[in-house]
């Protein structure tokens, strides 16, 4: 059976994805950013951005991905795809969800990994980029289900930072996993610190 295919993206468009390159490798030197670490060989997993907690994450986000010559999708809330912005926010990998409607989207997010050979889905634990008090656990619930692991990627401000930290495997202990997980990002400030979630 022949995997489905996902919306066409801006990764995949071969004019606009070699200007975007050239844009990101610019914006990012003259930013002072750099990348580390290396994305996982897997086709499929879940790659979580923290902390989150500033608009600047999103173009930092498509910037790195554009140089690390890689697709990605990431969810946000319904409102951002209202209007002329939706056709764009799609274009660069949006997919716009109804936060009320939390077990759905974690149950036609599984069903998107197992329907597709290449998949990359970006979730920010911390679901927001207001302050918040925890993670949100929808992203392990996704990778447990889907079966595909979970990429540690992170923007550490102080640092000027950009990357992977290491792919870890969900065991099916949620809270011994989030809490190893957790323990990466202990050092790793975002723009605005006070926003970021307590880690434990």
């Amino acid at each position: 059976m022949r995997a489905a295919a996902m919306q066409t993206t801006i990764y995949r468009t071969p004019v606009f994805r070699q200007f975007f390159v050239f844009l990101s490798w610019l914006g990012l030197g003259l930013g002072g950013w750099k990348i580390e670490g290396t994305a996982p060989k897997e086709d499929k997993y879940v790659l979580i951005a923290a902390p989150h907690t500033t608009n600047w994450d999103f173009p930092l986000m498509v910037a790195m991905a554009f140089m690390l010559r890689f697709e990605i999708y990431w969810m946000g809330k319904d409102t951002l795809f209202m209007g002329p912005a939706g056709p764009v926010m799609r274009w660069f990998g949006g997919i716009p969800i109804n936060r009320s409607q939390s077990n759905n989207i974690v149950q036609s997010t599984i069903a998107a990994f197992n329907s597709h050979d290449h998949l990359i889905v970006i979730i920010p634990p911390e679901g927001s980029r207001s302050k918040v008090k925890q993670w949100k656990s929808g992203f392990y619930h996704i990778a447990h289900g889907a079966g595909v692991p979970i990429a540690l990627g992170y923007l550490d401000f102080r640092r000027k930072v950009g990357g992977f930290g290491p792919t870890f495997y969900p065991t099916g202990e949620q809270d011994k996993d989030i809490k190893k997980i957790q323990s990466f990002y202990k050092d790793i400030k975002g723009k605005y610190p006070h926003k970021a979630a307590a880690l434990d």
